[in-house]
């Protein structure tokens, strides 16, 4: 049976493409060679690859693995850490209700 590929928004998919330019950039300011960072990551060249292309089919801990590996793993704390819609969706609830 065929992997199943994973199918996404376009601007998703050049979110994934800009994450890999910019950890392969990382990677490369410290002077790590991909075997160096596959290796110390835990996964395969091969992967470490994908991930620098942006590869949607990259298991998310791979992509951790080698955020952390650059010393770049508390970036994604970042992450959904500031969520003004989510407030503003909720204030509005909060106005609603007890007006």
């Amino acid at each position: 049976m065929k992997p199943k590929k994973t199918i996404l928004l376009p601007s998703a998919e050049n979110m994934l493409k800009e994450l890999g330019v910019n950890m392969k950039l990382a990677r490369k300011r410290r002077r790590l060679s991909a075997d160096q960072v596959a290796e110390r990551a835990g996964i395969a060249r091969s992967t470490l690859q994908l991930i620098e292309k942006g590869d949607p089919g990259v298991a998310m801990s791979s992509y951790v693995q080698v955020l952390f590996v650059l010393g770049l793993d508390r970036d994604i704390m970042k992450i959904a850490a500031d969520d003004p819609l989510g407030r503003k969706l909720q204030d509005a609830r909060l106005l609603k209700k007890g007006e």
